[in-house]
């Protein structure tokens, strides 16, 4: 089974809900090309980036914006925050870099929500794998993720 699949299943057998899980291109690296690949605009795109801030912690931001460490360091009470590293985002995730979805991780970890992702209906998220998202309503991703909606990009 696919990294995808299971990832769909991960999402019925936790909250119940179907996804529609659509794959892409492997040339998709960035949000600008996912965009392309899915014809949505980059802000839909919800880029899920796992860093280290006195824990891991997974903030989803708008593909047409990055996240600001010294916010997020802040928003945490501490000094400083940085990228996790891939071997950190498999270990704690149970994803690899590209794929990793806004919410059922093999571990709990706090989510945090770009505010400008609230602004739409639809956003795009990572579905388990680099080349696979789906559509979620950011009201939904919030209750499944758990998730702090913050200003947290630059």
């Amino acid at each position: 089974m696919d990294e995808s699949q299971e990832f769909a299943d991960r999402v019925h057998e936790a909250y119940g809900i179907d996804i529609n899980i659509q794959t892409f291109p492997k040339g998709t690296e960035t949000a600008a090309d996912a965009a392309e690949a899915i014809g949505c605009d980059r802000a839909q795109i919800a880029s899920s980036i796992a860093l280290v801030a006195d824990e891991l912690v997974v903030v989803v931001t708008s593909g047409a914006n990055r996240v600001d460490t010294r916010k997020l360091a802040t928003l945490r009470g501490i000094h400083t925050a940085r990228m996790a590293d891939p071997d950190e985002i498999d270990e704690t995730l149970g994803y690899e870099v590209g794929g990793v979805p806004p919410f059922c991780h093999d571990t709990s970890v706090p989510v945090y929500l770009d505010e400008t992702l609230t602004e739409f209906d639809t956003v795009w998220a990572a579905a388990g794998s680099p080349d696979a998202v789906f559509p979620i309503a950011p009201d939904e991703l919030l209750a499944c993720a758990d998730a702090t909606v913050a200003d947290i990009t630059e």
